[in-house]
């Protein structure tokens, strides 16, 4: 069983609050250095658990990338033609996307489906998209529609309008006295003037659980057969964006009481699934349990200071956005402005004097992106050759800048004004443009591979800061008090990811049962693209790939392995300076070939890192062994 807990803090874990989660890292083994896969957003992460490769090879750059087209439109679905960035936490996107691209968008297998061509039986449970892409292939449209999968799917739009439940599991849900839809999330987000949500995502999960111990695991168990159950829990992310402790204030940020009582909800979740497991003798014999989380977390602000202490662009005021504070599609804004280039919605669509469908025209000193996604330049039709000349797909922590046709002068005038901005923490460009100073190739990131999705020109990471002991709680572990400077709908106070902080980078993992070691607490670097080839060894399921931006089976963790290893290094690589000193800095870790990408930072060349960091490759090696 591979539990994801989204958005769980490893600070979050601790006896008391957590039990379940505290005996899983306890008993078993404790990814002390693990890492989440940059960017670090669900659907980035999502793609790498399932598949075990990194976002170059399976195409998928965010929560919403560029898909080439706009979405359904082919009709499928009997939907209009929608946004060419469409949130992909969607399961008619996502089999929309699957459709376009061969039946696979990802380009390479995910475990769960080879697991299920292998006779194994397969469900994968929670979230809404990350459930979905665990075996993505059963999404493909017939006729327009879901076909009925060979998977058992239950997420948030089950029984609505999400993909099909066999008559098996609907009729294991009914004797399970279970109803066949699943019950709605009701967790308001809260606006510029009112808080969002003071509960936990309790009611939805309630159904997920229940859903899984009384009807989908006996399902399996049933069969006689090997199985492979996914179980995400949509808290503590759910409400750590959506918390209403912290409306515009920086603390406690995400590190209140709603947020607590999400940790608490992902817990329990654990808790039943586990005593589900450990009341089977036989179940228990023979059953791993892997536990992750897709990424860490940070407190939204929403105003970056220069170094006397102002905003470094002036901003004029919009209806819905706190006065100061940047407006969702702040980028796309400065970006129109800066190449004065028309700007248009993606996510709006209305018509022209000729009643031609286009995306609405901003006015940027009076409307933002809905969203924060912008496409700049071109008449902004909608048709499927649209002439636009930029787009930016906003995803909280960074963003994604695309250029449908390459034009190297375009990427080097955008950075020459990021390079500017105060609210920059890394630059990294698609590797086709060759080196500009004050940024790192994609390849550095794992962002350049086989993937079929077209990779962004540029990826912004956006700054983040640390609030003083003063200002917050200084007995908190210091990530905790992490501000990430985000272009999202949420309001400063709130939570979010995405960016390259190692709050967000460093998530939880732990793992126990009959294959792992007990009582370890593992310091090898880890991350969830080490997920599926670890379990692929344990199965003995070969995963054959196309991509070679592949995880690492994690060797040391089991049963089998031998106490002792090294050759672990942190280094540190540094892009040349920009003509205005400033330069990205990316500080990782290598092992046994693979790459494990720690935090990103934008500084001067006079500030230099505690390593020493400053010139085009320093490296430096700690050499490390897990206990």
């Amino acid at each position: 069983m591979l539990f994801v807990a989204d958005g769980l803090r490893p600070s979050s874990v601790n006896a008391t609050d957590t039990p379940a989660l505290a005996a899983v890292r306890d008993t078993g083994v404790y990814f002390a250095n693990s890492h989440s896969v940059f960017p670090t957003v669900t659907m980035v992460n999502a793609a790498s658990i399932a598949t075990g490769h990194l976002p170059g090879d399976t195409g998928i750059y965010g929560n919403n990338p560029w898909i080439r087209y706009r979405s359904f439109d082919t009709g499928n679905f009997s939907k209009p033609a929608g946004s060419p960035m469409p949130f992909l936490e969607n399961d008619q996107v996502l089999a929309d996307v699957v459709d376009h691209y061969a039946g696979n968008p990802l380009g390479e297998r995910t475990l769960l489906s080879v697991a299920r061509e292998a006779g194994f039986g397969t469900a994968t449970i929670g979230k809404l998209g990350p459930v979905a892409l665990q075996d993505v292939t059963q999404l493909q449209p017939l006729g327009g529609r879901f076909p009925v999968p060979k998977t058992v799917f239950i997420d948030d739009v089950t029984g609505l309008d999400g993909i099909p439940l066999t008559e098996e599991t609907s009729a294991a849900l009914r004797k399970a006295h279970l109803p066949s839809a699943a019950l709605v999330r009701l967790q308001p987000q809260g606006d510029r003037s009112n808080p969002g949500t003071r509960n936990a995502n309790w009611g939805q999960q309630v159904y997920f659980v229940d859903a899984a111990v009384d009807a989908v695991l006996p399902q399996l168990k049933r069969t006689g057969q090997p199985f492979l159950l996914v179980y995400w829990s949509r808290d503590p992310d759910g409400s750590q964006h959506n918390q209403g402790d912290s409306l515009q204030s920086l603390w406690p940020g995400i590190n209140g009481e709603t947020s607590a009582l999400a940790v608490r909800n992902a817990d329990h979740n654990l808790k039943l699934l586990m005593e589900a497991i450990h009341a089977d003798p036989d179940l228990a014999a023979d059953t791993d349990i892997i536990v992750t989380s897709d990424h860490g977390f940070a407190t939204v602000g929403k105003k970056t200071l220069d170094s006397w202490g102002r905003n470094s662009i002036a901003r004029p005021t919009y209806s819905d956005v706190a006065p100061g504070h940047l407006p969702p599609g702040f980028l796309a804004i400065d970006l129109a402005v800066l190449l004065k280039k028309p700007l248009f919605d993606p996510d709006v669509q209305t018509r022209n004097d000729r009643g031609e469908p286009v995306y609405q025209r901003l006015n940027p000193a009076s409307q933002h992106p809905v969203l924060g996604n912008g496409i700049l330049g071109g008449s902004g039709l909608t048709n499927s050759d649209h002439d636009a000349e930029v787009l930016i797909s906003a995803n909280g922590g960074s963003d994604a800048i695309y250029l449908p046709e390459d034009n190297l002068d375009l990427v080097r005038t955008i950075i020459s004004h990021l390079v500017k901005q105060d609210y920059v923490g890394g630059l990294f460009v698609n590797d086709r443009y060759g080196s500009i100073p004050g940024t790192l190739p994609m390849s550095a990131i794992n962002l350049s591979g086989t993937g079929k999705l077209p990779a962004p020109a540029i990826v912004v990471a956006f700054r983040t800061y640390e609030l003083s002991v003063a200002e917050a709680d200084g007995t908190l572990d210091p990530l905790r008090r992490v501000v990430q400077i985000a272009d999202t709908t949420l309001q400063q106070g709130q939570g979010t990811h995405g960016g390259f902080g190692r709050e967000s980078t460093f998530n939880f993992m732990a793992a126990m049962g009959p294959d792992f070691r007990t009582g370890v607490v593992d310091t090898l670097p880890a991350s969830n693209a080490d997920i599926a080839p670890t379990l692929s060894l344990l199965l003995n399921l070969p995963l054959r790939s196309t991509g070679t931006l592949t995880g690492r089976a994690l060797t040391e963790a089991l049963r089998t392995s031998a106490d002792g290893v090294s050759n672990q290094s942190r280094q540190c690589f540094a892009a040349s300076s920009s003509a205005d000193g400033r330069q990205t800095v990316l500080h990782y870790q290598e092992y046994a070939g693979n790459r494990y990408l720690d935090f990103a930072e934008f500084s001067s060349s006079e500030q230099r890192d505690p390593q020493g960091c400053g010139g085009p490759l320093t490296r430096t090696s700690e050499k490390l062994s897990s206990q």
